[in-house]
């Protein structure tokens, strides 16, 4: 994510801002341009944008109940924008607790769209693709005696979440209780994503003998590998080949757990960039501690310099956590069989980015990869500042 600048007064502004609070500008964000503008109304009550000037905007349908600023062409037949489209199924907001989880729910939604349009990721509606078209169903519990809660998950395209992960003790508690390091409302959408793209990226996109390279037989039972996972748990040594103990569970949790991790390794990066941040130890022994975010990571031409960047920069943030009386902000270790996978990840939506999406993604072997990341500056090993598992 990056930090953004009001067109009338210069003033930083954040993405999910709705007016600028020095100058009292209205904003609106356009998604294509991936700029939050500055707006003046038109007689006509369309919105001119002061960063596309000559066109006319109108707010998405969904600015009616505060849960979206995102903009769309005030001549367009579309009533919702790109992120909210894609909504099949929301709680009944007549309810103000449901209305006020649902807004904690597309902030999170429409910060992983942010994401997902950084890197031209293919997103065909169920209108437009009536197949494996994205869709989401954000759903209340309904009165025990009525049915089982709702689970979150992916199923061919449509993504259902739970209400109840927008209360944040219930959030708690689930994580608790599932042996969890982190669980948020928007790692839930970078994770269940991943399914998605899996499908449309790897199954589909000629990519499964070099997936299955990487994270293992897709085509193992999913139930069975379900049912083992949670009656014997990880093993204790999982931390040296997967980024959480769910990925440990099967290659397609491996394989959305990675991509999760890489999306918040990525839009971490961004943002610190648009700080300026700059790590740098003041120890006698560094210990490579030290980076300079100068660079944009949802364009960086490779994993490894992604990694340079992200071990001191995170290590830096995880203390800074711990001064403050929380647990760390990112509390994972990345062994290298991790980076491997995050690098065919990396490579994978390049791939797209640059609009080479026919090409196979090659694989190295784990012994080539080992020796390329050889040279790269290794963080001190320390305990975790996590309730052990």
């Amino acid at each position: 994510m990056r930090l953004f600048e009001c067109q009338s007064c210069q003033s930083v502004i954040y993405f999910e801002n709705r007016a600028c609070q020095s100058c009292g500008h209205q904003l609106g964000y356009l998604p294509h341009a991936n700029a939050l503008s500055a707006l003046e109304q038109a007689p006509d009550g369309s919105w001119s944008a002061l960063a596309a000037p000559g066109e006319a905007w109108r707010f998405c349908a969904n600015a009616e109940h505060d849960v979206c600023n995102w903009l769309i062409p005030a001549d367009a037949p579309d009533l919702y924008c790109l992120a909210c489209r894609h909504n099949e199924m929301i709680p009944d907001i007549s309810d103000p607790g449901n209305l006020s989880s649902w807004r904690l729910i597309e902030q999170a939604k429409h910060r992983l769209f942010y994401s997902l349009l950084r890197l031209n990721l293919p997103l065909a509606t169920r209108a437009e693709d009536h197949a494996h078209g994205l869709i989401f169903r954000f759903l209340a519990d309904p009165p025990p005696h009525l049915g089982p809660k709702i689970m979150t998950g992916h199923d061919n395209g449509v993504i259902t979440l739970a209400l109840g992960e927008a209360d944040a003790v219930e959030r708690v508690r689930r994580r608790q209780e599932l042996g969890e390091l982190y669980r948020t409302l928007l790692g839930h959408f970078r994770h269940e994503i991943g399914h998605h793209y899996w499908d449309i990226l790897v199954r589909d996109g000629g990519q499964l003998d070099s997936c299955r390279e990487i994270f293992g037989d897709d085509t193992a039972d999913y139930e069975t590998a379900l049912r083992s996972h949670y009656q014997n748990a990880a093993p204790p040594d999982w931390q040296d080949n997967f980024v959480s103990s769910y990925a440990t569970m099967h290659p397609w949790e491996d394989f959305a757990e990675t991509w999760a991790h890489y999306f918040h390794i990525v839009d971490t990066l961004e943002m610190g960039n648009a700080f300026g941040i700059t790590v740098k130890a003041k120890v006698h022994s560094s210990n490579g501690i030290a980076t300079k975010l100068d660079f944009d990571p949802y364009h960086s031409e490779s994993m490894e310099r992604i990694i340079d960047a992200w071990l001191p920069f995170v290590f830096a943030m995880n203390n800074v956590s711990r001064a403050m009386g929380h647990q760390d902000i990112y509390p994972f270790v990345i062994a290298p069989p991790v980076i491997r996978k995050l690098d065919y990840i990396h490579r994978l939506v390049s791939a797209r980015l640059q609009r080479r999406t026919n090409e196979d993604i090659p694989v190295e072997s784990i012994e080539a990869f080992e020796d390329r990341q050889s040279g790269s500056a290794a963080l001190p090993q320390e305990p975790a500042f996590v309730e052990q598992q």
